[in-house]
């Protein structure tokens, strides 16, 4: 298991931290602000707002942190996790949205979705399936009770 976990912190470095860079590098940043930089920011910041709240809601509810080895040990189902189950990759990907927004690049545009697939990908395949063994009944009933992505309305 802890090769695993190992694996788990590499990709989301590389998705997260690495690849993210290096784009960076290659964009230009605006000479001045304007009205969809303004947005920009406000999108780049709402993001930045629930990937916060949500580590928070993993610290003090679910005693632990997003890190697989250090992940949570019990259900985080309160604070942003009662619109959806899946608000920290909503948020992060916010933050690269407005930061494609901000820097007008095609480049982090097809970055964002490429994050937004690869994490549908890893929660149906990995996340999900762990924590159905992980807390069994209390998440197959959280799961019929809050969607994946969107809210209910």
């Amino acid at each position: 298991m802890p090769a695993r976990r190992f694996v788990l912190v590499l990709l989301f470095g590389v998705v997260l931290i690495y690849v993210p860079v290096r784009l960076f590098s290659a964009v230009v940043r605006p000479a001045g602000i304007g009205v969809s930089d303004l947005a920009a920011i406000v999108i780049c910041t709402a993001g930045g707002a629930v990937a916060l709240w949500c580590v928070s809601s993993f610290a003090f509810v679910g005693r632990g942190t997003p890190a697989p080895f250090a992940a949570p040990r019990r259900l985080v189902t309160r604070g942003p996790y009662r619109f959806v189950r899946n608000p920290m990759y909503i948020g992060v990907g916010l933050m690269f949205a407005g930061a494609a927004l901000f820097y007008k690049s095609l480049l982090l545009v097809e970055y964002t979705g490429f994050f937004f697939v690869a994490s549908h990908l890893f929660v149906v395949w990995y996340e999900e399936p762990t924590l159905r063994r992980i807390f069994g009944h209390e998440y197959e009933a959280y799961c019929s009770r809050v969607r994946r992505w969107w809210p209910r309305m």
